[in-house]
């Protein structure tokens, strides 16, 4: 796979953010594109490894679209010049928390876990939930030493614990959040060798794997809004 050509395609298309360019060069957005869904199907066969759950997926139902909804933005750039896909045990829903892929030239890409979403209140609540019965777990988790080395919990969170849970909760300061997450940083070296990147990842996904399996087992009984 030549992870070198997303990452040029990706450059060139943030340098020329237009309609009139994109459409000139919509075959190399479909090279570049080809050259992500095969990344992705590697990726799906080493964390398959250690998670069998999302061996079931299809690399095109696990990608984000590149065109933007600039109804409500002041940024009216057409297109996010990034590839985003999200593999988990029913493809890229939210729900379940899976492992989480952004590639976005200058130095921008990542590598995430957790829910990113806040904006499901029963998600929220059902994880704070969990926290509160389950909070001797969720610190061994976050303190082992190797999830140390590579990640901090991030999230949006409120300034005050959230009524009907106790401030004095000796994991108050995460009952605040609405939501959970990992960030793994990228940069653009680390992504030029496809080979490389997707042991690399499979790594660091795994580190992530406690985290994701504990914020899911909270999230069992979750159900997407309806439409």
């Amino acid at each position: 796979m030549n992870t070198q050509l997303i990452i040029d395609y990706l450059s060139a298309l943030s340098m020329n953010n237009n309609r009139e360019w994109y459409h000139a060069n919509k075959n190399d957005y479909k090279k570049a594109n080809a050259e992500f869904e095969e990344l992705l199907q590697t990726l799906i066969l080493e964390i398959g490894k250690f998670d069998s759950s999302i061996l079931n997926n299809n690399p095109k139902d696990l990608t984000f679209k590149i065109v933007r909804d600039t109804r409500f933005s002041h940024d009216k750039s057409p297109y996010n010049p990034a590839f985003r896909a999200h593999i988990s045990s029913k493809g890229k829903l939210p729900v379940p928390v899976g492992y989480y892929l952004m590639i976005k030239p200058g130095n921008q890409s990542f590598l995430g876990g957790g829910l990113f979403a806040d904006m499901f209140k029963d998600a929220t609540r059902m994880i704070r939930d969990y926290i509160v019965r389950n909070g001797q777990e969720w610190e061994k988790i976050i303190h082992e030493p190797e999830f140390e080395k590579y990640f901090t919990v991030q999230g949006s969170a409120l300034k005050n614990v959230p009524a009907g849970y106790d401030k004095e909760h000796p994991q108050a300061e995460y009952l605040k959040f609405k939501s959970w997450y990992l960030e793994y940083p990228l940069r653009d070296e680390e992504l030029s060798n496809g080979e490389t990147f997707s042991a690399k990842a499979a790594e660091i996904y795994k580190i992530m794997k406690p985290f994701n399996d504990y914020l899911n087992k909270a999230l069992v009984d979750f159900q997407m809004p309806a439409r």
